[in-house]
């Protein structure tokens, strides 16, 4: 996959990781940048300084998701590549169980992690599956991996958006439907708030969004179903794989050594 000369949409790419998506794909010569994100006007900042186009997008409804499709397969007659990106974070909080978040939390997260995708491809599938070819980039996560330490929501979701890159892959990989799965560990974002160091997601460094950006190149290349910007990952999910109690058990250490990440 080269996107030099298509047509790519990317959600949530006013900021962090989507923008920095949004400006390496017109760096590397896509024909038209999409920047959808809830933030209308820094989209639009976003795509007139790349030559793209901007929409105000709430991923969590499906009709604009819809809309925004249909507009810019109208204009430019396809979409090669949709990129969804959108994501939130929150934390657990008080009293840090695993069920502290309140249900509009989870909520959220569902729609934005993963009824998004489900949003986009649905959206996106009958026009690709009849010309044969079409590419999905969902940012997941590490945590879908692996696990968010603190944030319960965001790892279960995040497992969730993996489920369904898998499902999308296994069921349309026959139909010329290629499927990428993003899944960096801590990103210079505002994701990441206070914690500069990015807490335990942050236990192998933070990396930029320009240096996600380089890795999703490289993996759309490749075709890789997962691209992982932490090569350490790798090693983390053999673990995990090996012995799945002892991963546990690693996992629970590292709680104790950060406390309660207030995220």
């Amino acid at each position: 996959m080269q996107v030099a000369g298509k047509i790519i949409v990317v959600t949530g790419g006013a900021n962090g990781i989507g923008k920095a998506l949004c400006e390496r794909f017109a760096a590397e010569g896509a024909e038209r940048v999409v920047v959808a994100d809830l933030e209308r006007d820094n989209a639009r900042v976003v795509a007139e300084a790349i030559g793209g186009d901007a929409y105000g997008v709430d991923v969590r409804d499906e009709q604009q998701i819809a809309a925004m499709v249909l507009e810019v397969e109208a204009k430019y007659g396809r979409i090669d590549l949709f990129c969804s990106n959108a994501g939130i974070i929150a934390g657990d909080g008080e009293p840090w169980w695993a069920t502290s978040a309140p249900n509009s939390t989870w909520q959220a997260m569902w729609d934005i992690h993963v009824m998004s995708h489900v949003y986009a491809a649905r959206a996106c599938l009958p026009g690709m599956i009849e010309r044969g070819e079409g590419y999905f980039l969902n940012t997941a996560s590490a945590a879908g991996l692996l696990n968010q330490v603190g944030d319960a929501a965001y790892s279960t979701t995040k497992h969730a958006a993996i489920g369904f890159a898998e499902a999308l892959a296994i069921t349309h990989g026959d139909d010329g439907i290629k499927v990428s799965a993003l899944c960096p560990q801590a990103v210079a974002t505002r994701m990441i708030g206070e914690n500069k160091d990015g807490g335990t997601a942050g236990v192998d460094g933070v990396i930029t969004p320009e240096a996600v950006a380089q890795a999703v190149v490289e993996g759309l290349e490749e075709e890789a179903f997962l691209i992982l910007p932490h090569k350490e990952v790798v090693e983390y999910r053999a673990h995990k794989a090996a012995n799945y109690d002892r991963w546990l058990g690693g996992m629970r250490k590292l709680r104790r050594k950060f406390g309660n990440p207030k995220l």
